[in-house]
């Protein structure tokens, strides 16, 4: 008889906690949202330090809020990469919604890639391709990061 009942007692804590991971997200499953870089400008264009604002839009397709505790981003720009950090998050995406965020880069192009800066002078003429990848931390339970990529073409805007 004791058996029996820590065997139902077993089975229904395995059934409530579940159940509970299940509600947490709305269906136990997060969709991964799209991650976009929507701008590159720069902010300060000096001989040894170069300052550019990343503007980044995220767009949820999930039924509830994401809420973003921290990213973890990688860009390249014409295949030259250009910038990897990790920054906070403290942020919500809304359920089935869009945020838009923004991170400041300090660069030094001369001494990090001379490539780099080719590619950064010729993106004044037009639109060049990038690729993001990397990762939302995200504040669910039972939940690991949200991993992104996405590619497109951008233009520099100058100061």
């Amino acid at each position: 008889m004791r058996t029996t009942t820590n065997l139902l007692t077993r089975s229904a804590i395995l059934a409530v906690a579940i159940g509970l991971g299940g509600c947490a997200t709305g269906a136990g499953v997060v969709a991964r949202p799209d991650v976009r870089l929507s701008r590159v400008d720069v902010a300060e264009f000096e001989f040894s330090r170069q300052v550019f604002v990343l503007g980044f839009e995220i767009s949820n397709p999930n039924p509830f809020a994401l809420p973003v505790t921290g990213v973890r981003y990688g860009l390249d720009l014409d295949d030259t990469r250009f910038a990897t950090g990790e920054t906070g998050g403290g942020f919500a995406v809304p359920a089935r919604g869009a945020a838009d965020f923004a991170i400041r880069v300090e660069l030094d192009l001369l001494k990090s890639a001379p490539g780099l800066l080719n590619t950064v002078r010729n993106a004044a003429r037009g639109e060049i391709p990038y690729n993001l990848t990397g990762s939302l931390a995200v504040d669910l339970p039972f939940k690991k990061a949200l991993k992104f990529e996405t590619a497109g073409d951008i233009r520099l805007r100058p100061l």
